[in-house]
């Protein structure tokens, strides 16, 4: 089964709810998330701010991020390769990264 890993950029929370306004992309991948655990699919999410040696353990994290800055995240890493940077991933581009079936999303 592959690993998703999603890096970043520093924030409270993981679901865009603690800010002025509502992020819906961070609800989007928050919920998401929330999916993915449910059918224990290895995903995991790491903000800068929360979990900073996660970026430096990562050598190709590190070396991005190095070369063009923290403005290149998110991150978005299957297995042990950057898959996606400077955005989210659809829920259609998770579900090609991993390789899963359609009712995982219409559930």
């Amino acid at each position: 089964m592959k690993r998703l890993r999603m890096y970043e950029t520093s924030m409270c929370c993981p679901t865009g709810l603690c800010g002025v306004s509502v992020d819906p992309e961070l609800l989007r991948i928050s919920a998401m998330f929330d999916k993915l655990a449910k059918a224990d699919i290895q995903a995991e999410r790491y903000n800068l701010s929360g979990a900073p040696m996660e970026f430096i353990k990562n050598g190709e994290v590190n070396k991005i991020i190095g070369e063009h800055g923290v403005g290149i995240l998110p991150l978005t890493v299957v297995d042990d390769e950057i898959v996606l940077t400077g955005r989210y991933p659809s829920n259609e581009e998770i579900k090609r990264f991993l390789d899963l079936p359609q009712e995982l999303f219409t559930a």
